[in-house]
């Protein structure tokens, strides 16, 4: 039986620059937006004639995808149901920024079937947003929610960042409470990583950072407090109201394939990994760069054990047609002893506190 892969389109815009990002995106004027809008577009329609699979979920992320407005976004969906098999029911994301959704028609994208949004607040703290770079308030992220709601979405997100300047752990628990007072679905709680090239690398040593320790706190409190609100951790850094966990991200945590088309967009697809340049030029001029192979045993047991449900051994020997390693068990039973995973006989996954630690566990797993 064919397996549905999921289709992420990438909108490389942004209004401003945030001082800790890293992916890409640069201002664009409205011709370049349509210019864009219209090479995605041929895009799609390359990419579905060599797609066959049924599609279970899109993502339009970015940079800002809401700086396009609804017109464009429906265009660019209505491209894809023409190229490619959409599933009935499937997920379809859009990320939205709260300064530019503020202005978004939300029935338009309902009505062209839109059916999450995932939208970037980071803190509901003021001053913890001005030191983030952002542009918008959270007054405006209250506002798109509550618009969005109106018109019908269901399927709301709200990112948060854990370990930013100014933060407190009061701080932390009133943009929970700002979240869930929201009234919505989901909520992304990524630690901040300073990135180098972007402006607070730079100025790591001279704004006030939280140090690992206090990541830490930050990161356990969260866990614990979103889970009194109603939000059930389902991955290292997501947290769902039951039934409302992204399929999307998890096809990707589960080794599930996939497409990615625009500038930085990564693929896996045929067992393949390749993606396109971070340029929209090499976009336009269909470069595409091979990343060699993809979904081999040590990335299947990677990516499964970012999810609080873990690594499920009987799924593991289906697909590799093998047990796990006897020595793989051992490492991650001794995990156990220490607190941070737990085991049973048929699955293992990390602890709160062990997904503080997973990189160096999982460099020693496989």
């Amino acid at each position: 039986m064919t397996q549905p892969i999921g289709l992420y389109l990438h909108i490389p815009f942004c209004k401003s620059k945030c001082a800790y990002c890293d992916f890409f995106s640069a201002p664009g004027s409205e011709r370049e937006l349509d210019a864009y809008t219209e090479e995605l577009m041929r895009k799609i329609a390359f990419w579905g004639r060599r797609t066959p699979e049924p599609v279970s979920s899109v993502y339009i992320g970015g940079g800002t995808p809401s700086v396009l407005g609804a017109q464009r976004l429906c265009k660019l969906l209505k491209a894809v149901k023409k190229n490619f098999f959409l599933q009935d029911g499937a997920e379809i994301t859009v990320e939205i920024n709260p300064e530019s959704g503020k202005a978004l028609n939300f029935d338009l994208l309902r009505a062209a079937c839109f059916n999450r949004l995932s939208v970037g607040l980071q803190s509901s703290n003021e001053k913890e947003l001005k030191a983030l770079g952002r542009i918008h308030r959270a007054e405006d992220a209250r506002l798109t929610v509550q618009s969005a709601q109106e018109a019908g979405f269901e399927n709301i997100s709200l990112d948060l960042m854990l370990g930013i300047p100014f933060q407190t752990e009061e701080s932390l628990k009133e943009s929970v409470d700002f979240c869930a007072g929201c009234g919505v679905k989901h909520i992304s709680s990524y630690i901040l990583k300073i990135e180098e090239g972007t402006p607070f690398f730079k100025m790591r040593n001279t704004l006030p950072f939280p140090d690992d320790d206090k990541q830490a706190e930050f990161y356990l409190s969260a866990v614990s407090y979103l889970k009194e609100k109603g939000f059930v951790q389902y991955e290292i850094s997501n947290f769902a109201v039951p039934g409302f966990e992204s399929r999307h991200n998890t096809l990707y945590w589960k080794c599930g394939e996939y497409i990615g088309i625009g500038p930085s967009a990564h693929s896996f697809y045929h067992g393949e990994r390749f993606f396109y340049p971070r340029s929209r030029q090499a976009f336009y001029q269909n470069e595409i760069i091979s990343d060699g192979s993809g979904g081999d045993e040590e990335e299947y047991i990677m990516l499964a054990l970012r999810l609080k449900e873990g690594l499920d051994f009987n799924e593991f020997e289906e697909r590799f047609h093998k047990p796990l390693s006897p020595v793989v068990l051992k490492k991650i039973e001794n995990y156990a002893k220490l607190g941070l995973m737990e085991m049973n006989g048929k699955s293992a996954c990390f602890t709160p506190k062990g997904f503080l630690v997973s990189n160096t566990i999982l460099s020693d797993i496989i």
